[in-house]
Formats: C-alpha cells, sequence, structure tokens
C-alpha cells in the first residue's frame, strides 16, 4: 500500500472513533495548529503526516498504529484512564462508572456482557444497607483510606447519602443496557466473607446491624431473582410498564469468572479488563475483542440460562445462595 493511501486509512479509522456530530476537521486544526486547508492537505494525502503530528493525534486519540495498519503482531494496546491518577476516593469512581454507562446509552444499539466473578458493584445500591456496608468496606479495607483506619463500622453513623444517590443512578443506567450475566456459584462468596470478616474482627459497632445487613442482601438476592424471572432490569417497587432493557442470566458451574466487561456499541466492540480490584483497562483492538467475544460465548454455550425460563433450575441456584447467607446468619 501506498504511504498516501496509508494515510487515509488513518484517518478513515480517525473518523470512525470520533462521536457523528464532532468535525475531525475542526478538531485537527485545534490539535495541530494547522489552517483547515492544511489539514484537508492531509486528509487527503497530498501532504505527508509530520512524525510529531501522527504521534499529536495517536495521543490525543488514544490511536495503536498497530491496529489501524492491521500489522500482525501480538501487540495490543490498552487505555487505563486511571493510571496516571493518584487514587481516587470510592465515590470518584462510582461518578466515573455513572459517566461510562452514560455513554453506554448514547448509542442506538448496545449490549453489556458481564464475566461476574462478583456481583457487579451496582447491584449492592439496590437498597442502602448493604450498599453503606460495602462502601466503608471498600474505602475502609481495599483502599485503606486513612481517615477509616481506626473507624468501626456504624449503619447510623455512616454517611452514605450522596453516595447511594449515584449508586442509584448508577442502576437506573444499566437498567437501560441490554445485557447478559453470567454467574456462578462463588459470585456472592467475597460479600459473605467480608460480612464475616468484619464480624469476626470485631469492626462492627453494634450487633444489631449485622442482622439488617445481612438481611439487605438477602433482599438483594429475592430482587435479583425477580429480575431473572421476569428476564428484565427495573427497581424495587416499578411497576410493569416502567421495566426497563432485558437481562439473561446464565449460571456456568465449572469456570469463576474474572469481572471483564464486553461491550457491543453500535457497529464497535470494547473490552474492559479489571486490574487493581476496581480500576478497568480497554482496548478496542478487533482482534483482541474477537477473541474475547467467541469466549464468553462459548462459556455461555455451556451455562444454563435461568432468566425467563428455567423455573426449577433458578429456584434452585437462589435457593442455595440465600441458605448460603443463613448459614452466615446462624
Amino acid at each position: 500500500m501506498l504511504a498516501h493511501e496509508l494515510q487515509q486509512q488513518f484517518f478513515n479509522h480517525l473518523k470512525s472513533i470520533l462521536p457523528s456530530h464532532i468535525s475531525m476537521v475542526d478538531e485537527l486544526t485545534e490539535l495541530l495548529n494547522l489552517s483547515h486547508d492544511s489539514v484537508y492537505r492531509r486528509i487527503r494525502g497530498e501532504k505527508p503526516l509530520a512524525l510529531d503530528e501522527l504521534r499529536q493525534i495517536c495521543g490525543h486519540y488514544h490511536i495503536s498504529l498497530d491496529q489501524v495498519l492491521q500489522l500482525q503482531n501480538d501487540t495490543v494496546v490498552f487505555q487505563a484512564p486511571e493510571i496516571n491518577q493518584a487514587s481516587l476516593p470510592f465515590w470518584d469512581m462510582l461518578k466515573g462508572m455513572l459517566l461510562q454507562l452514560t455513554y453506554f446509552n448514547s448509542f442506538e444499539k448496545r449490549q453489556m456482557l458481564y464475566l461476574c466473578k462478583d456481583l457487579p458493584i451496582w447491584y449492592f445500591y439496590v437498597f442502602p444497607e448493604i450498599g453503606a456496608f460495602k462502601t466503608f468496606f471498600w474505602v475502609k479495607t481495599i483502599q485503606n483510606h486513612p481517615d477509616y483506619s481506626h473507624k468501626l463500622f456504624s449503619l447510623s453513623e455512616f454517611s452514605f447519602d450522596d453516595c447511594f444517590a449515584t449508586g442509584q443512578q448508577v442502576i437506573k443506567e444499566y437498567n437501560q443496557i441490554p445485557c447478559i450475566e453470567l454467574w456462578n456459584w462463588e459470585t456472592i462468596s467475597s460479600t459473605l466473607s467480608q460480612i464475616k470478616f468484619y464480624r469476626d474482627a470485631g469492626i462492627f459497632k453494634n450487633d444489631a446491624d449485622i442482622e439488617i445487613i445481612i438481611n439487605s442482601f438477602d433482599k438483594t438476592l429475592d430482587h435479583l431473582q425477580h429480575q431473572a424471572e421476569k428476564g428484565l432490569k427495573f427497581m424495587p417497587g416499578d411497576t410493569d410498564v416502567s421495566y426497563r432493557s432485558p437481562v439473561q442470566l446464565y449460571i456456568n458451574e465449572v469456570v469463576i469468572g474474572s469481572n471483564t466487561i464486553l461491550a457491543q456499541l453500535n457497529d464497535k466492540r470494547i473490552s474492559f479488563i479489571p486490574y487493581n480490584i476496581f480500576s478497568y483497562m480497554l482496548t478496542k483492538d478487533v482482534r483482541f475483542n474477537e477473541s474475547s467475544f467467541n469466549v464468553f460465548n462459548t462459556l455461555v454455550s455451556r451455562s444454563t440460562l435461568i432468566s425467563g425460563t428455567g423455573e426449577k433450575e433458578r429456584n434452585k441456584f437462589f435457593r442455595s445462595l440465600k441458605e448460603r447467607v443463613q448459614d452466615l446468619r446462624k
């Protein structure tokens, strides 16, 4: 392929990743500090892109030349939006999730595939008590926030209203996205272990709060079972007319997930790979995403659908989860 054809291919790729309402020419004019005519000459391949201009464009738009030029190597470029930032407060991370899901909902055709090692974070904000406990745990024990180093957990003392309100917004955005969730029998294990750890370590200030939190988690499982029965996502108390997008819930008995999220947005695919517990790195690499989607679909084909159908298997699965909650209560 000739140099000017490669350059045109590069700009075609850039145009494809920009939102339709944004002018590529205007963007590049400002970014490269060039006239409109100079930008048009580069887009048409009449004027070669300088290496520093190419570097600016790739850095600004997170473009991998390997992908654009279809170089056949084993390099995959990931973006890690938080890598250059100090540790974000958990509530800011929750706001970031809200922005990400809102972005997903800007696409006419959208779908999420979630390989659940744990329950998705937003499900803990269906009810406030379990949401308060999980937030406190994440901030104190996972993020090691210095203000929480000697704090004991108390429902009456933990300031949680703003975080819960954001969590509820996150759920409402998620409820508008058709999704496939792949669970395992161990999907709730980490939450049960966290409650047990805090109980045994004496981090609950009031023993009565333990029962309240376990009951709240029990209600969450009831709600998720109700969603699975309907095959739709909704908030507690919603009427049928306000039910949102479909959810397909599958159970895989042999594979524990990784909390990987795959997104199909119109004709684009994105893989979100977790690291450092809360953070995700993402890639739009075509080869990587094709492989990730294929593996997910293979796992689904070897799993049991319990949403909308499969009443016997659905009841058996949730009964097993709730028995484990009951064991913790005892």
